[in-house]
């Protein structure tokens, strides 16, 4: 196999089956992993954010933001108003109850990639992230 092939396959390997336990986890909470990573991008701005801003922070692309959107508000994890300044725009901000679902998966998700990476040493890590960086930003 070319070389580029079997490192484009060996790194697609790793992601589904480091991902299998973190979506597990997100899975027995009722979230999806697109609906996690918007709960802890509204967290971490600490402020409203439109859809477009959403969007393009997220780690995979959803191509219906609103859609999911709507399905996050309707469970109560996100509120949603319009902008002051122009109405037709609408934001987006994480609830208590969107918080107090990530408080309750911080511990196992961190505990998850903690076990998943325990064989690899601090500078092994840096230099494995610094690496896959390239290819994702």
């Amino acid at each position: 196999m070319d070389p580029d092939q079997e490192l484009f396959v060996i790194i697609q390997k790793a992601a589904g089956r480091l991902l299998k336990e973190p979506l597990a986890l997100l899975k027995g909470q009722g979230l999806s992993s697109q609906q996690y990573n918007v709960l802890r991008i509204l967290r971490g701005a600490n402020a409203s954010m439109n859809c477009t801003e959403i969007g393009s922070r997220m780690i995979n692309r959803d191509p219906d933001i609103t859609r999911l959107l709507d399905r996050m508000e309707a469970k109560g994890w996100i509120e949603r108003s319009r902008d002051g300044g122009d109405r037709r725009v609408v934001l987006s901000s994480i609830s208590r109850a969107g918080l107090d679902l990530l408080a309750e998966l911080d511990r196992p998700i961190l505990e998850c990639h903690r076990r998943q990476f325990a064989g690899l040493d601090k500078e092994t890590k840096r230099l494995v992230a610094g690496t896959l960086k390239l290819f994702a930003d």
